[in-house]
């Protein structure tokens, strides 16, 4: 196990998510990573993540490309438990990627926020889209 242990929940199907990986790559971490469409998140877990990042439900609902309209979570009385019910049946409400590291937790949107948590930096990064991040030490 790491001295640094890194753990990002992610959706390699996002592009961002996809960049913050490579980004913590780079620096020369080997992070766990969590594919939480698949293996799903627990109300416990999401409430721990949440108490860390310092964040309630709606600040990591994820609206597009989710039912998160339809099922009625945009309306600002839907309290905090029915948010993490419905993330917990349809894990896809959660915003990606989650990186969690001993400096902290956070949403790491856009990738580079992911360079707050880490003690190692890339020099430099290129995104997928061609876009170089330069990294001031």
């Amino acid at each position: 196990m790491s001295d640094f242990p890194i753990t990002i929940f992610h959706n390699p199907a996002c592009g961002t998510s996809r960049n913050t990986v490579a980004m913590v790559k780079a620096a020369g971490y080997e992070p766990e990573i969590v594919e939480y469409l698949q293996v799903g998140w627990t109300k416990p877990q999401l409430r721990e993540l949440l108490a860390a990042m310092g964040a309630k439900p709606r600040e990591i609902l994820r609206e597009k490309g989710t039912p998160a309209g339809e099922l009625g979570l945009l309306d600002p009385h839907v309290s905090d438990d029915a948010v993490l019910d419905a993330m917990v049946e349809h894990p896809i409400l959660v915003n990606r990627p989650i990186v969690v590291t001993p400096k902290g937790a956070k949403l790491s949107r856009p990738s580079e926020a992911v360079l707050d948590l880490l003690d190692r930096k890339p020099q430099s990064f290129t995104k997928e889209d061609g876009e170089v991040v330069e990294v001031t030490r």
